[in-house]
């Protein structure tokens, strides 16, 4: 039992470190690509489409919360349900982010057309930068990787998490480049943790001396409860 303890404990190392060294290849081939793709987000005049299908769409949904959370407001655009009415989404010129890991996902490829015509300039974060989708658009972002974190080879492990972590620098640089501050942040995040760190000031947790019992050390016990129990403002 021990023996299957530490081997599957060191699979899971090893699927990180595949993962870590993945997202390290990926960020050293970043290049004028990358800052193309920075500038269309800056240009943008309304809001970013991002559009994906399968585990790739699971990381589009993510990375649209991170572009509106710092400004960019963000919508999804599922590749199959596009067709079917989702397209109204658009407006002329609203920029593309599309994911695919093999660049060949035919739901996208579809869309490709659909996008020029909407005059929407398409980034593409692709597995394989000679792939249709590649050639069909305006900036590619190589999320090419050399082999999956999981044992087979087979699971978006590696793939999947350098194109997040493509998406997550775009959303950095972006930040930066709109010198995006703290209190605009404050406003996306007014719940959570995040907010109460960020907007809440003393005086909305503590209440006005005038509404707090008071005593001295010397009054009896009798005369805390009676304190602790007053109601000033009733």
């Amino acid at each position: 039992m021990a023996g299957k303890k530490t081997s599957y404990l060191e699979t899971g190392r090893q699927a990180m470190r595949a993962e870590s060294a993945a997202i390290e290849i990926a960020a050293a081939r970043l290049g004028e690509g990358f800052e193309r793709a920075v500038r269309v987000l800056l240009e943008a005049d309304s809001k970013l489409i991002i559009c994906g299908i399968g585990k790739s769409g699971h990381i589009g949904t993510k990375l649209v919360a991170t572009f509106s959370s710092c400004g960019l407001p963000a919508v999804f655009l599922h590749a199959a349900e596009a067709i079917h009415g989702d397209l109204g989404v658009y407006r002329p010129g609203d920029p593309t982010i599309v994911l695919s890991k093999s660049g060949s996902t035919n739901e996208v490829i579809r869309l490709m057309p659909v996008f020029r015509k909407f005059r929407s300039p398409v980034i593409a974060i692709v597995g394989n930068v000679h792939s249709p989708i590649a050639e069909m658009a305006d900036v590619i972002l190589d999320a090419s990787v050399e082999k999956e974190a999981d044992p087979l080879g087979l699971m978006p492990t590696s793939s999947s998490t350098v194109s997040l972590a493509i998406g997550d620098a775009l959303a950095a640089a972006f930040a930066q480049a709109r010198q995006f501050t703290e209190e605009e942040f404050a406003v996306f995040h007014p719940g959570g943790q995040l907010g109460r760190n960020l907007l809440m000031a003393v005086s909305d947790v503590m209440h006005p001396v005038a509404t707090v019992g008071r005593i001295h050390r010397e009054q009896s016990l009798r005369e805390v409860v009676i304190a602790m129990t007053r109601h000033p403002w009733g």
